[in-house]
């Protein structure tokens, strides 16, 4: 914690903006002595003498030789983005200008900032609680509409606040029993039993609905993985490059073409799915066929989601009972479609479909035929919890807290159940404050943060 404390004394600088060639680069300053260091070596307005959030244009200079016109951006502390002095440099997209300017400053005693420093600095700082700070590195990865929507909702402190609430609670009953400890000679009761098991069963359910959010809030971070399955031939490479508008896996009539899966990415009304297009399901003697089958298995397995794709030209009513019975083993949602429905005459398809209303007919080669398969991929992954607005766990880190925290609050059902005393009663709610506090940053070691905000990006 000494060595913690000592890096935020330091002044630290980094590339905000994405690395590589551009219009503009953005190079971030924070710490004590930012707006004086880049004073230093900034030739326009005094900066020591300028107001917070104000810009100013000007050039840098190595011992007089400019390296580049700017603009500074002044944040003063406590008003800034870490808590600190903050100075973002806007200067031209050059690596070569990138690079002289960070050696500048590191020769006046600035430190290169660690992954994540800038907003570790703010959560200790005091300017969000931790929970707030993994938000950030979500809203930068977001890839769709509601991916960006639960960052922001958790930013924003939709979440922190309902764990605040349920601690609050928690922590005036915890109150009155470590008061009760005090009088324990004088066997009197401050915390009513009845009352406590009134809350915690209150707790439990907002605690277990937040948990059974964590399906979605997956879904929602991380894409839901979809695998497309079925026998060679079925038009499975062909439904990938129309779900993705473009050529992405081979086509060809010989059976056996994909070997390997592919995988690609679609958004469809804000959700992410992760198509993976998987080799044909068959006996074959082909030892790299064989091995690419193999892995269909594998990744029909982890899936979220199958779109089990058949051939309703070569597939009897028989033979697609015993694929769905094997597909029903798997217990994962899937969705049976029946492949070139567009080499029948209107009115003269199969006689079995009719049995079967679940079975959706396409032809994987018409663009006209994927909006009904879209509809049914958003039906099966129903976001309609979140859609109400309500909060949504996308953090695996909160999930095991949540689950840490429901297991704690059972033992504490169980202790008022079995009537021990005071001292056992109030381990068990400590041991469950302890656990929420995990998720908003109440309780946090060295280790804990270093891993959260090693997964950042250098200049956030």
């Amino acid at each position: 914690m000494l060595n913690q404390l000592l890096e935020n004394t330091d002044t630290i600088i980094a590339l905000a903006t994405a690395p590589g060639k551009g219009a503009i680069a953005v190079l971030r300053v924070s710490g004590p002595e930012a707006i004086t260091l880049t004073n230093n070596v900034f030739t326009g307005k005094d900066l020591t003498q300028q107001a917070s959030h104000t810009i100013h244009f000007g050039t840098i200079r190595d011992e007089g030789e400019i390296i580049d016109e700017v603009l500074v951006s002044l944040f003063k502390g406590p008003n800034s983005y870490t808590g600190e002095n903050v100075v973002e440099i806007s200067c031209h997209g050059s690596g070569f200008i990138i690079q002289q300017l960070v050696k500048l400053f590191l020769k006046q005693g600035v430190r290169y900032a660690k992954a994540g420093e800038f907003t570790k600095r703010a959560f200790l700082n005091g300017k969000f609680d931790l929970a707030q700070a993994e938000a950030v590195a979500d809203l930068i990865a977001a890839d769709s509409e509601a991916a960006h929507q639960a960052a922001m909702n958790q930013m924003r402190g939709g979440f922190s606040r309902q764990i605040a609430e349920l601690r609050e609670k928690l922590i005036h009953f915890a109150s009155m029993i470590e008061l009760e400890l005090d009088f324990s000679e004088e066997d009197v009761e401050f915390a009513d039993r009845s009352a406590l098991q009134t809350l915690i069963n209150e707790l439990s359910l907002i605690i277990e609905k937040l948990i059974a959010s964590f399906e979605v809030g997956n879904v929602i971070k991380n894409g839901v993985p979809t695998v497309i399955a079925g026998k060679p031939n079925a038009g499975k490479s062909t439904l990938l490059n129309t779900l993705l508008n473009e050529e992405k896996a081979i086509v060809s009539d010989i059976p056996g073409t994909t070997r390997d899966f592919i995988e690609d990415e679609l958004i469809i009304e804000g959700i992410g799915f992760r198509f993976i297009d998987t080799a044909g399901l068959r006996e074959t003697e082909d030892r790299v066929e064989a091995i690419g089958v193999q892995r269909t298995y594998e990744k029909m397995k982890k899936a979220s989601l199958i779109i089990y794709l058949f051939d309703i030209n070569q597939t009897s009513e028989e033979e697609l009972q015993e694929q769905i019975t094997q597909l029903e083993k798997l217990e994962i949602p899937y969705i049976a479609v029946a492949n070139k429905v567009d080499l029948f005459s209107e009115g003269a398809l199969p006689e079995y479909l009719k049995n079967h209303p679940y079975i959706l007919p396409i032809s994987a080669s018409s663009l006209n035929h994927m909006e009904p398969l879209k509809a049914k991929l958003l039906e099966i992954v129903n976001l309609d919890s979140f859609k109400t607005g309500n909060t949504i766990v996308t953090n695996v880190r909160h999930y095991e807290s949540l689950v840490n925290t429901q297991t704690a609050l059972s033992d504490v059902l169980s202790a008022i159940d079995e009537g021990v005393t005071g001292d056992f009663l109030a381990l068990d709610i400590r041991n469950a404050l302890h656990h929420l506090g995990e998720i908003t940053g109440e309780i946090t070691t060295d280790d804990l943060l270093a891993n959260i905000f090693s997964k950042f990006c250098i200049g956030k």
